[in-house]
């Protein structure tokens, strides 16, 4: 605890204190929603010394990522191809979900494993995105460079890892090459090459790592909690698994953090006025966590009489500012895969779980028809474990404020607006 707050002081100190928290001492959680959905919380990197920590994180092309292009025409362009991409019956992507699953999982040797969940989801997600977006079965070339470039952008943003360029560029040599021999129907506003950094941005950055981290926190849930596995098997029917995913999705959430930038004043009430320019910095763990009794108790039946939509719950954003484009196919599809991993394995697990789960999702796997105990490796996995905590407490130190400072030093996000407009045209 004391290296992560150690950390998190050295990040403030490099970075500057430059962000308003939501909910915090100026905006309380009553006024999440409101200022989250104002019109003028619209900005995305422009303006903000942040930007060059999350460009740095997602390059190459953050300035053409989905999220960090600012409100325009372009940007319109891109989340219209986006949204058609995704845009497929509810039933297909769960069909597409189940076989990349089985298909993956049916790699793996019969027997006990000790498995990192995140590692075994990653090449699930990269097979499914990839026959998404090019209507064909994922090749293994493929599917390993997209794990890999995934990887690197996950383990350089937890701050467990430098960047490796090179495993992200072999994956835009790959996909430049795949659209001179398949061409896609892709924004126009792009030249080729920001289409090809679209892709590899969306879809095997953001939405890759994305999902794979949302599956890896709710097998963890499930392997750490007996009682809820035990009761998934029992009952048929989604009912049950739903409440469970919703919990997850509540207890670790997706994003931790989404900054924006307002393009001009925010009202918040008669005491509070956000000037434009304003950094703004809302915190889903703290939004996820109030208005529930016990918030930090794993409590799937929370979700029985509680609907989502009324509560505080907005695992894929608020929907008047750019909310996750894939909301509507990310339960269902999660659903099959979750299923798909339970029909094989029981899960068992005593690791550590926290929302940015540094470790990866250490779990035991046990085949359905093997009777055996796991008592041994679940005890070895819990020293394990903690023993682990403080080597990466302070791998992340050290590594983490390098980045911060190299991220500083290259300034990606203030030198392009430098240059460009909004538009991405060349400032003359």
């Amino acid at each position: 605890m004391a290296l992560t707050a150690l950390r998190n002081w050295v990040f403030a100190k490099v970075n500057g204190q430059e962000a308003v928290p939501i909910p915090g001492e100026t905006v309380g959680i009553e006024h999440f929603r409101d200022v989250y959905a104002h019109p003028n919380a619209d900005g995305r990197s422009e303006g903000a010394a942040l930007s060059d920590l999350f460009w740095y994180w997602l390059a190459p092309g953050p300035q053409v990522h989905q999220e960090h292009l600012e409100p325009g025409e372009r940007y319109d362009e891109v989340a219209r191809t986006t949204r058609r991409i995704l845009a497929r019956p509810h039933a297909e992507s769960a069909e597409r979900a189940t076989r990349a699953a089985e298909r993956v999982l049916g790699e793996k040797p019969e027997r006990v494993r000790l498995v990192r969940l995140r590692d075994e989801m990653m090449p699930i997600w990269a097979e499914f995105y990839y026959e998404l977006v090019f209507g064909e079965p994922c090749p293994r070339v493929a599917r390993d460079l997209i794990v890999a470039n995934a990887t690197d952008v996950v383990t350089a943003l937890k701050c467990l890892g430098l960047r490796h360029m090179n495993r992200r560029t072999a994956l835009t040599r790959y996909l430049t090459e795949k659209l001179r021999e398949r061409p896609l129907p892709l924004p126009q506003r792009l030249s080729p090459e920001e289409q090809v950094l679209y892709l590899q941005g969306t879809f095997f950055n953001t939405a890759v790592v994305q999902t794979s981290e949302a599956m890896t926190h709710l097998l963890l849930a499930i392997a750490r909690h007996p009682e809820v596995q035990a009761r998934l098997r029992a009952e048929p029917g989604d009912g049950y698994l739903d409440r469970v995913l919703s919990e997850s999705f509540r207890r670790y959430p997706l994003f931790g953090i989404a900054h924006r930038i307002s393009s001009g004043e925010i009202t918040v009430d008669e005491h509070t006025t956000l000037p434009a320019g304003s950094v703004l910095c809302f915190n889903y763990a703290d939004f996820h966590a109030t208005g529930f009794t016990d918030p930090e108790l794993f409590d799937p039946d929370r979700w029985e009489h509680r609907s989502a939509s009324r509560a505080n719950h907005i695992p894929f954003g608020v929907t008047a500012n750019r909310p996750c484009p894939a909301k509507g196919m990310v339960p269902p599809t999660m659903r099959a895969v979750a299923k798909t991993v339970l029909s094989r394995y029981f899960l068992s697990s005593t690791t550590t779980h926290v929302r940015s789960i540094p470790n990866r999702g250490p779990c035991v796997l046990r085949p359905v028809d093997d009777p055996g105990s796991d008592r041994r490796l679940l005890r070895y996995l819990r020293v394990r474990d903690r023993a682990g905590e403080v080597r990466r407490d302070v791998v992340q130190l050290v590594l983490g404020t390098y980045m911060v400072l190299d991220a500083r030093r290259k300034r990606l996000a203030q030198r392009y607006f430098a240059t460009h407009d909004a538009e991405g045209r060349v400032r003359r």
